[in-house]
């Protein structure tokens, strides 16, 4: 019996201008799954979406986009991050903090490893290439094991919010 090769890891890459539209198409899709009313293919956030991933994706030093193209459909996942600053503090004096966002992958493509291999290489990007210490999320039921098997934890302090001027 012969035995089967194995499956060579997802391999993540930086994300350029040319895979903004799947960069919106991913966040749609994650939106969607959590709930978010997204609107037709031609609602205005998209149209504002694509000009603000475009606008990002060159500072290379404070924003990234990492994606895994599957060889028949195209980009299928993502994750993107950006470095947000803070005031210092005596865990960090540079008081620059990452967040991980549009974590997303198509369905037709997930439990492969691909947000896996983004969402670690969104987080070597964050080790390696910025000054930032530590890095924050807001996960999903769907994505909360993932982001707990690389070491994510429940904050003491979590998150609260409130809606300000809410777009309908």
């Amino acid at each position: 019996m012969a035995s089967a090769l194995p499956t060579p890891a997802p391999k993540a890459r930086r994300a350029t201008v040319d895979d903004v539209p799947a960069l919106v198409r991913l966040r749609a899709l994650m939106m969607a799954g959590m709930g978010v009313p997204i609107g037709p293919e031609d609602a205005p956030w998209r149209n504002a979406a694509a000009h603000w991933f475009a606008e990002r994706l060159p500072r290379e030093d404070e924003f990234a986009a990492f994606v895994v193209d599957d060889p028949e459909l195209g980009v299928v996942s993502n994750a993107v991050g950006a470095c947000e600053h803070r005031a210092p503090g005596p865990r960090s004096l540079s008081g620059l903090r990452g967040h991980v966002f549009n974590v997303s992958t198509e369905p037709a493509a997930r439990k492969r490893g691909y947000a896996r291999a983004c969402t670690e290489a969104l987080l070597r990007w964050f080790d390696e290439e910025t000054g930032v210490t530590m890095v924050d999320l807001n996960a999903t039921p769907d994505g909360a094991h993932l982001y707990e098997a690389l070491g994510f934890e429940v904050p003491h302090y979590p998150a609260l919010q409130i809606r300000l001027n809410a777009v309908p």
